[in-house]
C-alpha cells in the first residue's frame, strides 16, 4: 500500500459518515500510512467525555448497523491513534461554539487545531470529507 497521507475532515453527525470517517481512519492507521483527522461541526460533539448520545442514522445501513456487533466508531477512532501513526484534531472553533475545553474531550484527540493549519499539515495528503 502507498504510503501517502490520509486526511480526513469529519463534519458530519450521522452515523454512517462518522462510523465510515472512522473506518478510514483506522484501516489507512494499521495499515501504516499517516492518517490526519480534523473533527468539526456535528462531529465534535460525539467525542465529548460522556456523552452517550446515540448518532442518528441517514438510512437503511445505519439503521442495519445499529443492530449488528459493527465496532463503534469511537473505538475505531481510538484504535487508529493506538495501533497506528494517527492523530484526530479537534476544531479549535468548534470547541470555542460548544464551550468545550480539551479535557471535556475523549483523551486520545491531539491539541486543538484550526482550519488553517489543519489543511496546510493536508497539503500533500489524500483528503476525504465526510
Amino acid at each position: 500500500m502507498s504510503t501517502s497521507k490520509i486526511c480526513v475532515v469529519v463534519v458530519s453527525g450521522t452515523l454512517e459518515r462518522l462510523q465510515m470517517a472512522a473506518m478510514v481512519a483506522s484501516v489507512g492507521a494499521v495499515s501504516g500510512q499517516e492518517v490526519l483527522v480534523f473533527l468539526s461541526m456535528n462531529a465534535l460533539p460525539h467525542f465529548i467525555k460522556g456523552r452517550n448520545v446515540k448518532a442518528p442514522h441517514e438510512g437503511e445501513m445505519g439503521a442495519l448497523m445499529s443492530g449488528k456487533k459493527v465496532p463503534d466508531f469511537k473505538t475505531l477512532m481510538e484504535q487508529a491513534v493506538e495501533l497506528g501513526d494517527a492523530k484526530v484534531y479537534p476544531c479549535s472553533m468548534a470547541m470555542d461554539v460548544l464551550g468545550v475545553d480539551q479535557h471535556d474531550l475523549e483523551n486520545y484527540l491531539t491539541e486543538a487545531t484550526g482550519l488553517t493549519k489543519f489543511l496546510d499539515d493536508a497539503r500533500d495528503g489524500q483528503v476525504w470529507t465526510f
